[in-house]
């Protein structure tokens, strides 16, 4: 019983405690306010402190915001904190085989905040429109050539509403005579795409480049195989995610969300359709020769139908031994009109036709094993067995499976340097999407890596840190998922309880033996321990009456000692008595010669 109280009161004082931390999280919510100044020298720094004597709730944080600055040679960077589109220009083109409602590029993009921004001042560039086609791309500095360095092309995105179906990648558009950014759609020839994309619950990260062959002059698509990472998240929270992607002269890549390997590869080996065709390839003129048996099992031909095989015999026939059930009502019918039921007022005979009651069950069958006319049942066939096949054997003209020969591949080449592919001179959007207000922020096209991460870092990465300090703590996390879910209260109690309890059960639960004083008329009975007390005192006494006997005994035998032949020859008349007074067993014999057994000596 004192255990249950205990339980009780601990899951009460529990109870009290988080109503209480959580009225006090509420209370306190403008408490923690942390100012931040973007520097690119300090970073973050606390800028304003709360003024304890005012009782009024601290402002709200004030932040600054400086446009991150390239730290090295960049072939594009853009952070749109000018609040301009200058330098980008908006595609007038229109979709072929579309209709003409919707081929156009008339999607509308605008330089604005995002959303509950931590960083008032960081703008981007937002697709603001939903269910339109949107194109807009920008020059770089200089075409970038693929030779002895890295490419790294790095920029934000956030879906500030969630994505339901739509892409936010981009485009490196080839370098070509014919390339016109007012023209820019979807047929416009491009290097590389990269990017996340996102349709029902298919969620991408494309990492896509033409590959020129070399023989026939003509571009494929190669695409790099799908990441093992779960990318949910990244189109789901709306938080901004920064997307990298890596390419090395070793035709090696890399591709990172937020700063880590989401998937990486090679060029030769880790894309679809291989950059390099087989060496060899199936003979498309080969055919399979009539006699070809691709047959591994026959039937035999030397078997015989038995002739007591019967093909004809049902599968079922009439249980001969079935009787009927005793109470069998052969005249009532399983079903009878219902006799509580009304004809509708509105029944007209002549539109609706005779009006008959519906049926219902027979309710005299209920209590009966059944009604109507009673059949016997079917059972399975003992003599049922088919149509009769012969048995397979092993086809001893097997030949196996037929493939046309190989032949070498006239198309074959072997490009072992993938990595340089078409130079490109601008970078674009060209998305449609069915989710408005997707947000870009600081496109970055490089060859440094140390530049792209000082990049992230002075954008991003500030953008992380402002969100992380104005997110709640844990226990704040867990205050808010409670208030949307009441049950999570239940779970953080017995969480916390359920230790509490096995501690005090295994600590306080272990059986106590009560004293003698406890037991009642009613309790089990127990060892009677005064006679075992009496026992050990009578033989505590026994002991002590023998050893003074043996002291007695010992004096007078000492006094015998002097009395001369005279003693001696009672005590040899005494022993021979004793021997012919011999005891049975060896116990009762050591008891008789004890000192205290003995009988006095006459003097």
């Amino acid at each position: 019983m004192e255990l249950k109280w205990l339980l009780c009161m601990t899951l009460l004082a529990l109870g009290t405690l988080a109503v209480q931390a959580h009225d006090l999280d509420d209370e306190n919510d403008g408490d923690d306010v942390v100012d931040i100044e973007d520097d690119l020298d300090d970073g973050i720094e606390d800028v304003e402190e709360s003024k304890p004597e005012t009782s009024t709730p601290p402002p709200a944080p004030k932040v600054t915001y400086r446009a991150p600055v390239p730290t090295g040679e960049v072939y594009f960077a853009e952070s749109f904190d000018k609040g301009t589109l200058d330098g980008w220009i908006l595609s007038r083109a229109k979709k072929d085989d579309t209709d003409d409602e919707i081929a156009k590029y008339d999607g509308k993009w605008e330089v604005q905040d995002m959303k509950d921004t931590k960083l008032p001042g960081d703008k981007g560039l937002v697709l603001v429109t939903r269910a339109k086609h949107h194109a807009i791309s920008a020059k770089l500095s200089k075409p970038f050539v693929f030779d002895t360095k890295p490419l790294i092309v790095q920029y934000e995105v956030n879906f500030q509403n969630g994505i339901e179906c739509g892409g936010a990648y981009v485009k490196l558009l080839s370098k070509t005579p014919e390339l016109s950014l007012d023209q820019f759609h979807d047929k416009t020839p491009y290097t590389i795409m990269f990017g996340p994309d996102k349709c029902g619950e298919d969620y991408k990260l494309h990492f896509i480049f033409r590959h020129k062959n070399p023989k026939t002059g003509k571009y494929e698509e190669k695409h790099a195989k799908r990441p093992d990472a779960d990318l949910k998240t990244y189109f789901t929270d709306k938080k901004t995610h920064l997307y990298t992607l890596v390419l090395n002269p070793d035709n090696s890549f890399e591709i990172l969300v937020d700063q880590t390997v989401v998937n990486s590869g090679n060029l030769l080996n880790d894309m679809s359709p291989p950059v390099n065709p087989p060496r060899e390839i199936e003979d498309p003129n080969d055919q399979k020769p009539e006699d070809w048996d691709e047959r591994p099992k026959i039937p035999d031909p030397d078997a015989v139908k038995p002739d007591d095989w019967d093909e004809d015999a049902p599968a079922k026939i009439i249980d001969e031994n079935a009787v009927k059930p005793e109470g069998w009502l052969d005249d009532e019918p399983e079903y009878v009109a219902d006799p509580d039921a009304e004809k509708p007022e509105d029944w007209d005979e002549d539109m609706d036709g005779e009006w008959e009651a519906p049926q219902i069950a027979n309710p005299k069958c209920e209590a009966a094993p059944g009604c109507g006319t009673w059949q016997r049942p079917m059972i399975d066939n003992p003599n049922y067995k088919g149509k009769w096949k012969p048995p397979m054997i092993d086809n001893v003209n097997y030949q196996g499976i037929w493939k046309p020969r190989k032949i070498p591949n006239p198309d074959f080449f072997e490009d072992l340097e993938p990595f340089k592919m078409t130079p490109f001179s601008a970078v674009g959007l060209e998305l449609w999407s069915m989710t408005s207000d997707i947000f870009f922020d600081n496109f970055i096209i490089c060859t440094e890596r140390a530049v792209a991460d000082d990049w992230a870092s002075d954008g991003w990465g500030l953008k992380k840190a402002a969100d992380g300090a104005a997110e709640p703590g844990v226990v704040g996390q867990m205050m808010a998922a409670a208030e949307e879910r009441p049950w999570l209260w239940v779970v953080y109690i017995l969480t916390v309880a359920l230790p509490v309890f096995l501690v005090v059960l295994f600590c306080c639960s272990g059986k106590k033996q009560p004293s003698a004083a406890e037991y009642k008329k009613t309790d089990a009975p127990q060892p009677d321990v005064m006679e075992e007390e009496k026992e050990d005192e009578k033989d505590k006494g026994d002991k002590e009456e023998e050893d003074e006997e043996g002291e007695a005994n010992e004096e007078k035998l000492g006094s015998d000692a002097d009395i001369g032949s005279a003693s001696q020859e009672e005590e040899e008349e005494e022993e021979e008595e004793e021997e012919d007074r011999k005891p049975a067993s060896e116990e009762e014999e050591t008891v008789n010669r004890s000192p205290r057994n003995r009988k006095p000596r006459k003097d």
